[in-house]
């Protein structure tokens, strides 16, 4: 509740407003059972009269239509408003946390909290402000005027009260848990159409859509048959709370019909006692549709504040270290990682050093450890064994800011964002030059294509860069990450869909580059490395060989056999 409370602050005079012009409304709503009353005990064959308490009906029903109207108008802005910092808020502490955390979550569950959930706190936060004050009042109101009419045929009224309380509370315990065990299963139909969107190519060239439609089926099912569920125990609410009604005024017109023969009563009394119990079951189930909602909403309201309480793993400092003189560029002494909940370690005991300019190739099988290896360096993840060192200084111990802009990482996954390949290659420097961003195309060797694009650096990007090829993306983000001119630049193998004389011109254009910048290429050619002047050979977490492509040729067996196999392929041209 506390970071509901938080967002619904500059929302004080809204929250006091809404709930207060429904009172107003409510006010209203109680005179009308008394003027009805008036008017049938005293208007009958008196014309003005009728007029006059007729007109007296209008101007109340009026005056509280505008007041509803006025009440929903700041019940909403403040519910708008509140949902709408929640998500501000939520997204912002998602973009802190760190890889572990975002693995350990998972993104259907984000994404989940960030539109669904958020959605139905917006409702609660609605349906409170308007009706936390105005159906209790109601109730309570209707209840005072019954006694006011008569104090024995109101016991009816607090009989019908008790047993649609009883049922309100019941029904409300048994759906309220399950409320939360719905959300839970739209993350699993989050998640899985999602995974089907992302990987709809993969889907059709394997032939497998109906497949997938089956298991979209299975869980789209569970979620339907528990929403059905807890929609069958909720639509008892209304005929249970009707029959109670029901009983409670057909006892009134009996016991009033008894009064209004005896004199005790007048007709439009027991009318009035007839509107007022009315008055209380509509209220009564507004009462048990706003429990509904709070239950859905602070389900929700606790699945969001499970992510905003979340803390990332990863403190960074504020003040750069000043780095070290004749100091490597990266060093690892002893390093290992495991990461949370896996059984065995992901890297084990590496020990390596690469000097300022060296080019650094890493290689291995698949599942070796390369990418787990070079993200170590940009502290995607914390080493939990050993110390990684840039320019002689922890990793650790550098602030975000300047660790993203010391190193520059291309992952293996080419992601480009809608807009323009201006507004994508500004991502690694807002205020670079249209030579700037040239010159990094050219180095990514990326420049002809976009130059034979009508609108050149403009030319548009579809989401995620489909007007483009995989080769086109991949050097897109290479350009990217050049324009922010890194000590330290990574190619998670981000060329794997260059061709080799592509692959090779841009191997060169790396190694002109003026700054000069520490490389490390991840890869599975050995003739994109072999010009490296050192290379990392990982197997099974482990390093098992470091040197240059000739001395690991001569010396470790597990680089020789890569490449043999790839030169028998025909993949071992320079």
């Amino acid at each position: 509740m506390k970071y509901l409370r938080q967002c619904l602050k500059g929302y004080g005079r809204e929250t006091v407003l809404a709930p207060l012009f429904k009172m107003l409304e409510a006010v209203f709503d109680l005179l009308v059972p008394a003027v009805i009353a008036r008017l049938v005990n005293e208007g009958i064959g008196d014309t003005g009269r009728i007029l006059r308490l007729g007109g007296v009906l209008a101007a109340m029903a009026l005056v509280g239509l505008t007041c509803a109207i006025t009440a929903q108008y700041f019940a909403a802005r403040a519910a708008v408003g509140s949902a709408g910092r929640l998500r501000e808020r939520l997204f912002a502490h998602i973009q802190r946390l760190g890889w572990g955390e975002m693995d350990t979550m998972g993104t259907a569950t984000l994404i989940t909290r960030m539109t669904s959930d958020v959605n139905q706190v917006q409702n609660g936060v609605n349906m409170f402000l308007r009706l936390f004050l105005r159906s209790p009042f109601v109730v309570g109101g209707a209840l005072v005027c019954a006694f006011l009419i008569d104090a024995r045929i109101s016991l009816i009224f607090v009989a019908a009260i008790a047993g649609m309380a009883l049922i309100v509370v019941g029904i409300m315990r048994i759906t309220s848990p399950r409320y939360r065990n719905i959300q839970e299963r739209l993350d699993r139909v989050t998640q899985l159409a999602r995974e089907n969107l992302t990987g709809v190519r993969v889907i059709r060239a394997f032939g497998m859509e109906e497949r997938e439609l089956e298991r979209f089926r299975e869980v789209n099912g569970h979620l339907k048959n528990r929403q059905l569920s807890v929609g069958r125990i909720s639509a008892l609410m209304n005929p249970l709370t009707l029959v109670v009604v029901n009983l409670g005024i057909v006892a009134l017109l009996r016991v009033g019909g008894t009064s209004v023969d005896a004199g005790g009563l007048r007709a439009g009394d027991v009318i009035a006692l007839v509107n007022y119990m009315s008055q209380i079951l509509v209220e009564l189930v507004k009462l048990a549709n706003l429990v509904v909602t709070l239950s859905r909403a602070l389900a929700s309201l606790q699945r969001v504040s499970q992510v905003l309480d979340t803390e990332p793993a990863m403190v960074f400092p504020s003040e750069t270290p000043a780095p070290a003189a004749q100091a490597p560029a990266v060093a690892f002494s002893g390093v290992g990682l495991a990461y949370p909940g896996a059984p065995l370690e992901s890297l084990s005991g590496i020990d390596f050093e690469a000097l300022p300019g060296q080019t650094v190739g890493v290689i291995g099988s698949t599942g070796s450890g390369k990418s787990t290896l070079v993200h170590l360096i940009g502290r995607f993840y914390d080493a939990t064994q050993g110390e990684v060192r840039l320019f002689g200084q922890p990793v650790r111990a550098y602030p975000r800011e300047e660790l993203r802009r010391t190193v520059s990482i291309v992952p293996q996954r080419a992601q480009l964002f809608s807009g323009t390949v201006r507004s994508n290659l500004l991502w690694g420097q807002e205020d670079a030059s249209d030579e700037e961003l040239w010159q990094a195309l050219r180095d990514a060797q990326a420049e002809s294509f976009v130059a034979g694009q009508a609108q050149g650096l403009d030319a548009r990007v579809e989401q995620g860069g489909r007007n483009f090829s995989g080769g086109q993306r991949q050097r897109l983000t290479i350009a990217r990450a050049l324009v922010r001119r890194p000590r330290i630049l990574i190619l998670d193998d981000s060329s794997s869909a260059l061709d080799y004389a592509t692959d090779a011109a841009l191997r060169k254009s790396l190694r002109a580059l003026p700054w000069h910048p520490t490389v490390f290429l991840v890869s599975q050619r050995t003739t994109s490395l072999r010009h490296a002047d050192c290379i990392l050979v990982l197997e099974d977490g482990r390093l098992a060989g470091k040197g240059t492509h000739d001395e690991l040729m001569a010396s470790c067996p597990i680089y020789r056999e890569i490449h043999e196999s790839q030169f028998q392929k025909g993949d071992a041209r320079a």
